[in-house]
């Protein structure tokens, strides 16, 4: 009796991406559309036929038409497997017309699971899925996996939403509970809602959203391969990854006399830069001449990038009177510097007012050795 599939969720099709500058955007989005077929590669390859997908595979409950046609197409291309789409809290039932698209226009070999109700998978395979009923259903809605299948069946749970409040600081009790698998007898338990990959017991996964869109998870995006070998036997769960943009978020911690030029090299990925967001953050110490020579290799190194930020907030600068006179030693750009370096360290500023002054300084010394060279 053995069973595999394909657990993902999350893939959030037409996420506007608001944020971010026009080139990056709309690459972001059509990365989220191409994972459909990356998934279904994934699928192939690990001997699976079947793709569970555990919510939110659209970002709105009025996806634009070009996004929803455009996805079951894509999802009709791979007629040699079978989709399960689950509603989501973006995408749930509540969303009556979405649905009745889907309904209209969806393929056959696509399955919307609209209904809490026990569905053969295979001989002797069993799904039990929650579609979520509204975007807060204020209830656990995967009680209906308590529902009775043949003996002797494998019983896989579809559900979405957290175990925990993953908005908090602190985790507290969530709407699913996380022995539900073992209420409920479940061989597996695949869940979305959760962007970063996680196992919560033995038999019980969140996948992650299969492309990543945010710096909050450093793992690979990807998906979970489950090979479930027969009832109340461990799972096999093999995570594959999927995403082609990486989102990663690398911290200095920097000291006086450091080479800041190796130590951002190394903090950086050697290879596929066009695919990575960087968040770039650094903290510590440094003298006036290595601050600046720190922006100088930000700023030459970011157009590399897909989209590339760098807060140097919380960098202090140590400047001794030689690095002033490297600016100037007299007239308005000295008194300037003094002045900038008087408020970097003042404390009756605010931090942000310092960390702006701190910042002048070292723009002030870069133009001051551009205007020598």
């Amino acid at each position: 009796m053995r069973f595999r599939f394909l657990h993902s969720s999350d893939l959030h099709l037409g996420k506007p991406f608001g944020g971010y500058p026009e080139g990056i955007r709309n690459r972001l989005k059509e990365a989220r559309h191409g994972v459909i077929d990356r998934l279904a590669q994934s699928a192939r390859q690990g001997g699976a036929a079947v793709v569970l997908l555990a919510g939110d595979s659209f970002d709105a409950e009025t996806p634009a038409p070009d996004t929803l046609r455009q996805a079951l197409r894509a999802m009709a291309g791979h007629g040699d497997l079978r989709w399960f789409l689950l509603p989501g809290n973006h995408d749930s039932l509540a969303a009556s017309e979405l649905w009745r698209r889907i309904a209209a226009d969806g393929p056959a070999n696509l399955t919307a699971l609209t209904h809490a109700a026990p569905l053969s998978l295979a001989e002797g395979v069993w799904l039990l899925p929650a579609p979520c009923t509204q975007r807060r259903a204020g209830r656990d809605l995967t009680e209906a996996m308590d529902a009775s299948t043949p003996e002797g069946a494998l019983r896989i749970g579809l559900g979405h939403g957290p175990i925990t409040d993953f908005d908090e600081g602190e985790a507290r009790s969530g709407i699913i509970p996380p022995d539900r698998a073992a209420r409920s007898g479940l061989d597996y338990l695949a869940l979305g809602d959760w962007h970063g990959q996680m196992q919560i017991g033995p038999a019980t996964w969140y996948c992650g959203t299969p492309e990543a869109d945010g710096f909050k998870h450093d793992r690979k995006a990807g998906a979970l391969l489950v090979d479930l070998p027969g009832p109340g036997a461990a799972a096999g769960v093999e995570p594959v990854p999927t995403g082609q943009f990486r989102w990663i978020s690398p911290h200095l911690d920097l000291l006086p006399g450091e080479d800041v030029t190796d130590r951002l090299a190394r903090a950086l990925p050697a290879s596929g830069h066009r695919d990575h967001l960087v968040s770039l953050s650094a903290a510590g110490r440094l003298a006036l001449a290595d601050r600046a020579a720190l922006e100088t290799g930000v700023q030459a190194l970011a157009p590399d990038y897909g989209w590339f930020q760098a807060d140097l907030s919380a960098l202090q600068v140590e400047a001794r009177p030689d690095d002033l006179d490297m600016i100037d030693r007299a007239g308005a750009l000295r008194h300037a510097a003094e002045a900038l370096l008087a408020d970097s360290h003042d404390p009756q500023l605010s931090q942000p007012d310092r960390d702006i002054a701190a910042a002048a300084l070292s723009r002030l010394y870069s133009f001051a050795q551009e205007v020598r060279a």
